[in-house]
């Protein structure tokens, strides 16, 4: 048997056209270093960077809880805090008032917008120092800058968050009052870790393969830390934030409209600054009014008053339930009342 009749017979095409032949001038082999298209479908297992890793992430939430929904929470819980440090600056309980989820979303905005604003501009400036930094430490002696680097800003972020975790932890306060100081300490150590470990790992010959799971659990986990970190922070500045808006109307208290109210019968009021007069015409609808009060809220069916002189130390704050038995009148501050009614 010859070659020749060893060879297989190629089977012919439709048109009678057979494929070209391995060796012949027209045929082409593919190249090994092309990729194919199964080459192209597998996963990529090197090193996630933040800009591949947080859309996977945010992809991820999106899929457990709407982003809506997401946001219409943290409003009510910031609104919840705000209203908390608004009232309890004039000594009441916010959870008598009958506020409503819109009242808590409304207010929840105050609390967000200037951290959201910061961060947002926090977000750009840090950018752009990276990139300065990866552009000129990398280059010759500079790399030697960055090596040094990434090591500290691991020991200070890990410092920062063991105090962080201390403070949350355990009953030892290592942070004044309701400050944002815990919160920022956790958030800001995570990030420096994280970066410390991004520095180390560019400082080496090169980048070290890793699967792509453990490096998304990565990013995952630091995203959630630095997220718990924020929201803590938000939190106690939310309140703080109700608590400065207290501190301001109980400084416009004075010249703000008087609230004068009138009732069907004696509430006696006591409280320092209000004077209670009786009306001398038996036939009034409303024997009695009260002079001195400034209205602060109404929430639900009650009013919040308190009187024009009113101090944290020793003022009274005042709930009167809405209701026909009562009437209110707002008169400019300073307009001098008769005697009678």
């Amino acid at each position: 048997m010859t070659a020749t009749e060893a060879r297989p017979e190629l089977p012919a095409l439709p048109d009678g056209a057979g494929p070209a032949a391995p060796d012949s001038p027209g045929a082409t082999v593919p190249d090994a270093a092309t990729p194919t298209a199964a080459d192209a479908a597998a996963p990529d297992d090197g090193i996630l960077d933040a800009t591949e890793a947080l859309p996977r992430l945010v992809k991820i939430a999106g899929q457990v809880v709407a982003p809506a929904t997401l946001l219409t929470a943290l409003l009510f819980q910031f609104g919840r805090l705000h209203s908390a440090g608004y009232f309890r600056h004039f000594g009441v309980n916010f959870t008598v008032l009958d506020l409503t989820t819109t009242d808590f979303l409304i207010v929840g905005a105050d609390g967000l917008f200037v951290p959201l604003a910061g961060a947002c501009a926090l977000a750009f400036v840090l950018l752009w120092l990276h990139r300065l930094v990866l552009r000129r430490l990398l280059r010759g002696a500079g790399g030697a800058v960055l090596r040094a680097f990434g090591p500290v800003a691991g020991v200070v972020g890990g410092v920062l968050v063991s105090l962080a975790l201390l403070d949350l932890l355990t009953s030892v306060r290592l942070f004044w009052g309701d400050s944002e100081a815990g919160g920022l300490s956790l958030a800001v150590g995570v990030l420096l870790l994280v970066y410390a470990l991004r520095l180390v790992r560019l400082s080496r010959d090169g980048p070290q393969r890793r699967s792509g799971s453990s490096e998304l659990a990565e990013w995952g986990a630091a995203f959630l830390l630095v997220s718990i970190g924020l929201y803590w922070a938000v939190g106690n500045y939310a309140f703080g934030v109700g608590t400065g808006r207290a501190l301001q109307l109980q400084a416009a208290l004075p010249g703000q409209p008087a609230a004068v109210l009138y009732s069907e019968k004696s509430l006696s009021l006591t409280a320092d600054g209000v004077t209670q007069v009786r009306c001398a015409d038996p036939d009034a609808a409303y024997r009695f009014r009260y002079d001195g009060l400034r209205l602060v809220r109404q929430a639900g069916n009650q009013y919040l008053l308190l009187p024009a002189t009113w101090t944290r130390a020793t003022g009274t704050a005042i709930l009167i339930p809405r209701s026909g038995a009562v009437r209110l009148e707002f008169v400019p501050s300073g307009q001098v009342r008769s005697a009678s009614c």
